[in-house]
């Protein structure tokens, strides 16, 4: 069946298209509360024999069919060293299932006349701007929510990014350079969730928490859902986070996301993801009023981005991407579906909206692949297909990869250029680096440490020399984001570090920040001190206007220095020449050095 015929029969399943004769298979077929009760005889036994294989705390997991709960349980542990158990209740992080939240946020500001999906974004938001101004002004809301910009991911703008606003990051998007152009292929992309929920915001006059409130929280009736891990801690009833690493569980401190809330921040426990699922399945439909029209919700479950690729499993389908929610066939019947990965959580929501079949599945172990496997264990059950370990192949194939992991982290010293030294001090490394997308890279060197740091977004992370002006990332045990991250320092034809590069987005060419002038040169006190009258064959005069010094040598025009290192300053606008303030034990000027190609010129400080 093709893509177009599946949709069709999707339309006709759920009354939006009048069928010809019949309705379609599924219709006929649609499993009913009760069969699916009785299919689910024994599942409690598999999830828990799953949990342990896969060392997952604690989960909690529904299912709806054709509007009634069928189950709903806690399953193991919120919290494992004081053996709390999870239920019905539990707070999780759902991580990107957040998505499809802000998509039905935008789908009723559709219904109210308010947006247009393909209308360019810079209709409602005149201020933003793409990396290519071509694509600024072709781009759509429809785009931003299918992950097809041209944009990777470009993850690390907005990861432990604690200092900046949604609006400064939005607008920091025009600096990242894309790898595809609009459309032309699928690319999974938080940032343009970011400004999807940026965009809601702005046409309800409020932040995109106060939308997704208003627009879906309240009318479901969604009371215990939040936007913030710090909001879950304060509930009686919240899950901690874990990770397993060599075969120990491990916990995971809880990571605020707020800033990219639209993209993945909701918490919420399986009763209230329930009555979402609900919705969904009963046409956007709450206690006999619509919140949203059908029409509208269905055009989030239509194909509108392929993901490429012909399926690997004759069981699963080709995959596209809806808005905020990916589809697939699943063996004979169609899939809508969102999960979700956030530090210490995994999540699973799905529809299968022509059977009338939902399932939430809230676990707290960063990463998991058990979401998947229940999801696919759940569907053989109910739809009364022949059951499949989908467990036993994940657990196999798990074991390869990991294996496979182990062999190629023993080789990553191959790529490393043996005997070679830094060419500077490593005093010399030492500075603030900044870039207009992605803020500012600080690289450090504590005292009575011999190795440099690298701080990013309030991640310290230890470097090693790797070779040549190569540093690597080493392990963070608190945070290993930049774990073998490569940090590349660059020269200038002075000979001095100017610039360093990092892959922190390896689906473009390395992320170049450049060096930034010492913090001292931006103090005006300090500058202050540096202003006066210098002499070496005629007077030179330096002062201060505004939060610049000024140079001028007898009645020759006055050029405006600008901050470079230490005590020296580039004249404006004038390549290769430098003024570099020589200074005391006090830090007091005693002679004006400038530096030409043709020669050094020290003028000594007079008095005022």
């Amino acid at each position: 069946m093709t893509t177009r015929a599946r949709f069709l029969a999707l339309l006709l399943s759920i009354g939006l298209v009048a069928p010809a004769a019949e309705l379609p298979a599924q219709q006929k077929d649609r499993v009913t509360p009760d069969q699916a009760r009785q299919a689910l005889q024994g599942f409690d036994r598999f999830v828990d024999s799953a949990m342990t294989a896969w060392k997952v705390v604690g989960l909690g997991l529904g299912i709806v069919v054709d509007g009634q709960v069928v189950y709903e349980k806690g399953h193991g542990l919120r919290d494992l060293e004081k053996k709390l158990p999870a239920t019905p209740k539990t707070m999780f992080a759902i991580g990107s299932s957040s998505k499809a939240f802000t998509v039905f946020a935008l789908g009723t500001l559709v219904d109210q006349g308010k947006l247009e999906w393909d209308k360019p974004v810079i209709t409602y938001m005149p201020d933003f701007r793409l990396y290519d101004p071509a694509a600024t002004l072709r781009i759509t809301p429809r785009d931003l929510v299918t992950h097809r910009s041209g944009l990777p991911r470009h993850d690390l703008v907005w990861y432990n990014n604690s200092t900046s606003t949604r609006d400064e990051v939005v607008r920091r998007i025009a600096y990242l350079p894309p790898n595809k152009d609009l459309r032309e292929t699928f690319q999974y992309n938080n940032l343009m969730f970011l400004t999807a929920g940026v965009l809601a915001g702005r046409l309800m006059n409020s932040s995109w928490e106060d939308a997704i409130r208003r627009l879906v929280f309240q009318p479901l009736g969604m009371t215990s859902s939040n936007f913030s891990v710090a909001e879950s801690q304060k509930t009686p009833d919240f899950s901690l986070g874990y990770t397993v690493r060599r075969d120990t569980i491990q916990r995971l401190p809880f990571r605020n996301i707020d800033l990219v809330g639209p993209a993945g921040s909701i918490n919420s426990n399986v009763e209230d993801m329930l009555k979402w699922v609900g919705m969904h399945l009963a046409g956007g439909v709450v206690d006999g009023k619509p919140v949203i029209s059908r029409a509208t919700l269905i055009d989030m479950y239509a194909p509108h981005m392929p993901m490429g690729g012909m399926p690997t499993d004759e069981s699963l389908g080709a995959a596209n991407y809806g808005m905020g929610w990916f589809l697939n066939e699943y063996r004979g019947h169609y899939q809508v579906q969102h999960g979700g990965n956030i530090d210490g959580f995994s999540a699973m929501v799905a529809l299968f909206p022509q059977n009338k079949v939902g399932v939430v599945i809230l676990t707290n172990q960063n990463g998991s692949a058990l979401t998947g496997i229940l999801l696919n264990h759940i569907a053989d059950r109910v739809f009364g297909l022949s059951p499949r370990d989908w467990n036993g192949e994940a657990l196999a194939r798990s074991r390869r990869t990991q294996a496979a992991a182990r062999a190629a982290e023993q080789k990553k010293e191959s790529q490393r250029v043996p005997n070679t030294k830094p060419s500077h001090a490593l005093s010399e490394y030492v500075g603030d680096y900044a870039n207009p997308g992605y803020g500012t890279l600080t690289v450090g060197l504590p005292a009575e440490q011999l190795s440099l740091s690298a701080t990013f977004n309030g991640i310290t992370t230890p470097l090693e020399h790797w070779h040549y002006d190569v540093f690597s990332g080493m392990r963070n045990p608190g945070d290993p984001t930049f774990e073998n991250m490569k940090y590349n320092f660059r020269t200038n034809l002075r000979g001095d570090i100017d610039a360093v590069a990092a892959p922190f987005e390896p689906n473009v060419d390395p992320i170049v920040f450049v060096r930034q002038p010492d913090r001292e040169l931006l103090d005006p006190a300090f500058l202050t001190r540096l202003t006066g009258r210098y002499y070496l064959t005629d007077t030179t005069r330096v002062t201060l206007k505004g939060n610049a010094l000024v140079v001028q040598t007898g009645n020759g025009a006055p050029i405006e220095l600008v901050p470079y290192r230490r005590a020296e300053f580039t004249f404006k606008g004038l390549a290769g020449t430098s003024v570099e303030f020589v200074l005391d034990a006090q830090r007091r000027p005693v002679m004006l050095r400038v530096k030409q190609p043709n020669g050094v010129f020290e003028s000594k400080r007079v008095e005022p």
